[in-house]
């Protein structure tokens, strides 16, 4: 349940500090708002609510809600009255947010736009070009991921506006969440959508981070009780469209608790959106037994529909079962409707023995060999099974301690990273038999070793822990104390560097790896590799080569790798862009030095600075067309 919107405030002068902490979290299924009274609150006592989003459940029906879910509905011109989508405080758009572009695009899914977020991190398209629905016809207008999430954006900051005249959302201090696996160019994309929507100062934070501070918040000051030094917090979290592994160690100095992010696992496109898709061909088979076949249009359609069930029978008073619509394509909308049911044992068996298997801590998730063609869509886990992803997080991490001050060394012959503590978050975790099947699973890989079971981290609110949990980190950051999870970096970044070599038929010339931003170097340092020169190709077409590495500890700025293994370093996207000559000859190699920073938001800029010269090009690690700033 949320809290009442907080009452009038004093209009903050010029100069003031922000009244509210706020803090969004940009689902991938639903988006959410917090906020902390800065005013209000003091030391361990936190002024905190939710605030309801204004949105349209049915046709000229307005509803506030905790939850504006993450869907746009491109309705046809002649579908709706100009009264129907009227909000207030919202102007006319071309398109339908929050509940009633669920529901409506359930019967209608190629006028319906999902999972935004997972497009804005999707390497293989332009996240800018106007791409959704993917498998709309061309008569559906349609629009890009960047702008799917800029208009959940607005519509939250025009939520809070209307409800806070006097402290507008631009000028609160923001906190917007995303996946700690989100690489910089997903980082960058995020913040430009903040930057559309008019959020004004804003801060990005770890979806696993906000899920453990909203833990400590709601925990009171007891969370110092509940672990110690040393702990290994192993936070798992599955949401609408991702599953997020992160871990997080509890630290002790100078007498005082401190929590310092270990790892973080790859981005893995793998959540609930997959349960409803087989939750909906689980149904399709069963209606085709009964000798009712669906197509492909009413498949898509029934995945809308299974969504809303899952979402009933894994409440806490869940019916036993739900009835469910399939919509029929012809003109006899109601009548030709087929209906049917999902049972709760239904959807537990598919969650548990589906996503959640018992598996051994040795398995690895499958890959199985793929088609040459295949349609363009979302890069999506090949494996389902995300207790194989858990087991391969923790197998890859299992010396990441190793070199830590403060922590003890792993044991000897442990073949994977020990937590010793457990937070779930995620919608998916609502359902106490996927938590159970989990801890079981992971108790099991322990007790193999010999190590202690894990203990499981209570009271999180698994919908609004990730809003919430950003409110509280601004707070914190504002007031100056408080526990902070010290980061970084997610993983180490690299970028290519060509070797000069003849020609040689068949051979392309080597490519080494330059150690740019270590592990866990700070938001807004920089560093200057001034002892390397290399040569810049200035004036034609070129490409730069990025890599990622989120098991590489000891590499510092400026290392240069010439070999690693296929688990070291993994390709991110690389940039084509064309710098400009700047007086040269196109194509002319300049020698430079490189300066590297990691951004306030966690993108990460790479600077070329001519030897003997002041005026540099500068690279923003990012997607955007190719171009580059002198």
């Amino acid at each position: 349940m949320s809290a009442a919107a907080p009452g009038p405030a004093t209009p903050p002068a010029a100069g003031d500090r922000p009244h509210y902490s706020l803090g969004v979290d940009l689902g991938t299924t639903h988006c959410a708002l917090s906020w902390v009274d800065l005013a209000a609150s003091e030391g361990e006592r936190v002024v905190q609510g939710v605030l309801d989003v204004p949105q349209l459940a049915a046709p000229g029906s307005v509803e506030a809600q905790p939850l504006l879910p993450s869907f746009l509905y491109l309705p046809h011109e002649a579908e709706f009255a100009a009264a129907d989508l009227a909000l207030p405080g919202q102007p006319a758009q071309p398109f339908i947010a929050g509940a009633l572009a669920r529901a409506r695009g359930a019967a209608t899914p190629i006028r319906l736009v999902a999972s935004a977020k997972s497009w804005l991190c999707h390497p293989g398209v332009d996240r800018r070009a106007p791409i959704l629905p993917p498998e709309a016809p061309e008569e559906v207008p349609r629009i890009s991921p960047l702008a799917a999430s800029t208009a959940y954006l607005e519509h939250l900051r025009r939520a809070w506006d209307a409800a806070h005249p006097e402290a507008p959302l631009a000028a609160q201090q923001v906190t917007v969440t995303i996946p700690a696996s989100f690489d910089p160019a997903a980082r960058e994309l995020t913040a430009e959508a903040c930057r559309a929507a008019g959020l004004g100062a804003f801060t990005l934070l770890e979806e696993p981070q906000a899920a453990l501070y909203s833990w400590i918040q709601a925990s009171g000051g007891a969370w110092r009780k509940q672990v110690r030094h040393g702990d290994l917090i192993l936070v798992v979290d599955v949401g609408g469209g991702t599953t997020d592994l992160s871990l997080i160690a509890v630290l002790e100095r100078d007498g005082n608790l401190e929590l310092q992010r270990v790892a973080v696992g790859e981005h893995i496109l793998l959540g609930g959106d997959n349960m409803d898709l087989a939750l909906a061909y689980g149904v399709a088979r069963k209606l085709a037994a009964e000798g009712r076949q669906l197509d492909a249009w009413q498949t898509r359609a029934l995945a809308h529909a299974c969504r809303a069930a899952k979402e009933q029978l894994l409440a806490d008073d869940a019916p036993a079962s739900v009835p469910v619509v399939v919509p029929s394509r012809g003109a006899r909308l109601i009548g030709g409707s087929l209906r049917t049911e999902v049972t709760r044992d239904e959807v537990l068996q598919l969650l548990v023995e589906g996503f959640f298997p018992r598996v051994a801590i040795t398995e690895r998730p499958q890959v199985r060999a793929r088609a040459a063609l295949t349609q363009l869509g979302l890069p999506y886990a090949q494996d389902a099974a995300i207790t194989r992803h858990l087991a391969a997080f923790l197998a890859r991490q299992s010396a990441a301690t190793a070199q830590m001050e403060h922590l003890p060394p792993p044991p000897e012959g442990a073949t994977f990273l020990h937590p010793t503590a457990l937070l779930f978050n995620g919608g998916v975790l609502k359902a106490a038999q996927v938590e159970a099947r989990i801890l079981e699973v992971l108790n099991g890989w322990l007790a193999a070793e010999g190590a202690p079971p894990v203990r499981l981290l209570e009271g999180a609110q698994l919908d609004l822990a990730v809003a919430r949990g950003a409110a509280y980190f601004g707070h914190v950051a504002q007031a100056g104390r408080g526990v902070r999870i010290r980061g970084g970096t997610a993983q180490s970044h690299y970028v290519g560097v060509e070797g000069n070599m003849p020609a040689i038929p068949g051979m392309e010339p080597p490519i080494a790896a330059l150690c740019l931003a270590p592990f866990g170097m700070e938001e807004g340092s920089e560093v200057e590799l001034a002892d390397q020169q290399f040569g810049l190709v200035v004036g034609e077409p070129v490409r730069l080569r990025f890599f990622g590495s989120s098991v590489r500890r000891q590499d510092t700025v400026g290392t240069l790798l010439e070999a690693w293994g296929p688990e070291e370093l993994t390709e991110l996207q690389e940039i084509e862009l064309q710098l400009p000559a700047q007086g040269r000859t196109a194509g002319e190699v300049v020698p430079v030095t490189l300066h590297a920073r990691v951004t306030d938001i966690g993108t990460l800029e790479l600077h070329a600075v001519p030897v003997g010269g002041e005026a540099r090009w500068k690279v923003e690690f990012d997607v955007r067309t190719p171009a580059a700033e002198a």
